[in-house]
């Protein structure tokens, strides 16, 4: 099966970080594995909705679940900020370089 286009990849990244509960659990993933149970102590929602969004953040690569024993924590899968930031930082350094274009045209300008 392998892993999806890039493209595909960024479009399940980006989806699964749309929606708040999903980005606070990354954002707490990012301190220290959890338990569905731990994670979803801190909302007010079923331990079946917290799975839920743990599904779509696994499904998008950005988490994955292992075996401790009798624990099953889930652990942030870093890599996949690297393809977002490679992705990001490709335009911003694209919009950079116009804002410099702009930059140079308006400086000529003030000079005549």
């Amino acid at each position: 099966m392998g892993l999806p286009a890039p493209d595909d990849r960024l479009t399940k990244v980006f989806g699964a970080l749309a929606d708040p509960t999903r980005r606070d659990i990354v954002a707490r993933l990012a301190v220290a594995d959890a338990t569905v149970g731990e994670l979803g102590a801190s909302y007010d929602v079923s331990l079946q909705a917290v799975s839920k969004h743990l599904k779509v953040l696994e499904d998008a690569g950005l988490v994955s679940r292992s075996r401790d024993a009798q624990r099953r924590p889930v652990h942030l899968e870093a890599e996949v900020f690297d393809l977002m930031t490679k992705w990001i930082e490709r335009y911003r350094r694209t919009a950079e370089e116009r804002f410099q274009r702009l930059d140079a045209v308006l400086a000529t300008m003030d000079e005549e």
